[in-house]
């Protein structure tokens, strides 16, 4: 029955990767149960077919319950008014209506062994990865076996769908638990990372995964290809022009795990937590690739998950620069149209 269970799920997520279900999953929902969805750790079910929104690599992609096959919960269409002005910017030249697709966004709350933590504004899809690389950053996780399991809990909308907006974390052996003072108690909106913390000093944690020595890791070059590698992965940038994206590359270029999100540290979230799940971390030998600024948090992430190199396209901010020259991690900004500056140590690039 289990397998008979899987199979149907599978058939009706399009052929992509589900997670493990306990039960038939009807209609893209738990069919009424109150009870929250189970997921089997690092197990792969069903083909290795792209999902859009996920790495262009050889790598099975994780799929949660309840998503289907494309970019269905990733975007949705509206009607809009497109207004176009006169070349002398003087009068209107057209108006024309019609149907625009937009990046979905929604809330995600996040429990933590069946107590709420924190409510993020997120874009619907790798919802695990963003919970277990969220717990991650904060200093929560740093190996698989500390996530027991990850699960959908009940939660429905007006029309009684389940949303698959609420996430339960159970954490194992080895992992910390968050204490109370370091609870979120606002809603992180997508454009904030540690916003509606109580205080910024709870958010400076200790890492526990080590740095690798400073040392020649990728070349210049290369350095300068990853924007254009990380935007030709970006399928819902494509279609919405409104998502940020993440992207873990290997020394030589190749792209290794992509995700977009309309904020720019879930997309960070999405891929340190596949790697968790991966059993991949520290995360030694690879660059984070992002496609906005370098902020202190990002920095903050990549340092928790032992990233040894950051890159961003856009500016770093003078927190961010600080943190990656004290605890070692290089920094690249301006990462655009052939060219980067080095803010924090350059030993890390090859053949400068």
């Amino acid at each position: 029955e289990t397998r008979l269970a899987q199979r149907r799920h599978r058939d009706r997520a399009g052929g992509v990767l589900a997670h493990a279900a306990v039960r038939p999953v009807r209609d893209g929902h738990d069919g009424g149960a109150k009870r929250c969805h189970p997921s089997t750790i690092g197990a792969e079910i069903g083909s290795r077919r792209r999902y859009g929104g996920s790495f262009r690599g050889r790598r099975s992609v994780f799929r949660e319950p309840g998503y289907r096959v494309g970019m269905a919960r990733s975007t949705a269409r509206r009607r809009v008014v497109r207004v176009r002005i006169d070349a002398d910017g003087e009068g209107v030249h057209a108006v024309s209506r019609r149907e625009d697709v937009l990046a979905a966004e929604e809330p995600l709350e996040i429990r933590i062994d069946g107590s709420s933590w924190a409510v993020t504004m997120r874009t619907p899809g790798d919802d695990f990865d963003l919970v277990a690389g969220f717990l991650v950053g904060e200093g929560v996780l740093t190996a698989p076996e500390q996530l027991r399991s990850l699960r959908y809990c009940a939660g429905r909308d007006a029309e009684g769908a389940q949303t698959y907006n609420v996430i339960d974390a159970h954490l194992g052996a080895g992992a910390v638990p968050p204490s109370d003072a370091a609870a979120r108690h606002s809603t992180t909106t997508s454009a904030c990372g540690i916003c509606g913390t109580e205080s910024i000093e709870a958010v400076a944690k200790t890492a526990r995964l080590p740095l690798e020595a400073a040392e020649p890791l990728v070349d210049a070059a290369v350095v300068a290809q990853l924007p254009d590698t990380l935007r030709e992965a970006q399928q819902v940038f494509d279609a919405t022009g409104g998502v940020h994206a993440a992207g873990l590359f290997a020394p030589d270029g190749t792209a290794v795990c992509v995700r977009e999100d309309v904020g720019r540290h879930n997309a960070v979230d999405k891929v340190i937590g596949w790697a968790l799940r991966e059993g991949r971390l520290p995360l030694a030998q690879h660059v984070l690739q992002v496609s906005g600024r370098a902020s202190f948090e990002l920095v903050q992430k990549a340092r928790l998950a032992g990233i040894p190199m950051l890159a961003a396209v856009g500016a770093p901010s003078t927190l961010a620069a600080q943190l990656a020259h004290d605890t070692g991690l290089t920094l690249v900004g301006f990462s655009r149209n052939g060219s980067f500056a080095i803010h924090a140590h350059p030993e890390r690039v090859a053949g400068i």
